[in-house]
């Protein structure tokens, strides 16, 4: 049975190795995430560890898709900094580890993200993905509306520069 839990930042350094393994699993396996292959599993972890700062302000919610004790997927949710922008938030990091993949794990992160934002008055989503990756079809068959893309705007993990898509969806408050 699969959890989504919604991480505090001591439990986000707890989880930071189990993280630091989907992020190298998903580094590996071609999806464009932010690292360049091959990337070393301790300074993954690292990474991890470093965002506890800001889920402690605040600034970064991040949730586990949970089975068992190992880390099967994640999401972040990161607030808007300037007080003209405290409506909408970005979506990021949205990993589903490649075994677990086609079992609904990356729209019930969505979910739980979308759920979030609504409570806090959040009624705008924004997120970037490789044009023509698996997440794009996630991301439509959830009711995200792609705005466009741009050219070789980042490099996927083997460093060839890439166009991205941005995608939005407006939410309801709750």
């Amino acid at each position: 049975m699969t959890e989504i839990v919604h991480v505090s930042a001591p439990e986000l350094v707890t989880y930071a190795d189990e993280m630091a393994e989907l992020l190298v699993e998903t580094v590996e396996e071609g999806s464009s995430v932010g690292f360049l292959a091959p990337l070393d599993r301790e300074k993954a972890a690292v990474w991890w560890r470093e965002r506890a700062a800001a889920v402690e302000l605040g600034e970064v919610s991040i949730w586990i898709a949970r089975e068992g004790c190992r880390v099967a997927g994640t999401i972040a949710l990161l607030r808007a900094p300037l007080p003209n922008a405290r409506h909408r938030a970005e979506v990021a990091k949205l990993m589903v580890r490649p075994a677990a993949r086609g079992q609904g794990l990356g729209r019930a992160l969505l979910e739980a993200v979308e759920a979030y934002a609504r409570v806090e008055g959040i009624t705008l989503l924004i997120l970037d993905t490789e044009r023509g990756s698996l997440a794009e079809q996630v991301y439509r068959k959830a009711g995200w509306t792609e705005v466009g893309s741009v050219p070789g705007y980042a490099a996927d993990p083997a460093g060839s520069l890439k166009p991205t898509t941005f995608y939005y969806k407006e939410l309801a408050a709750a």
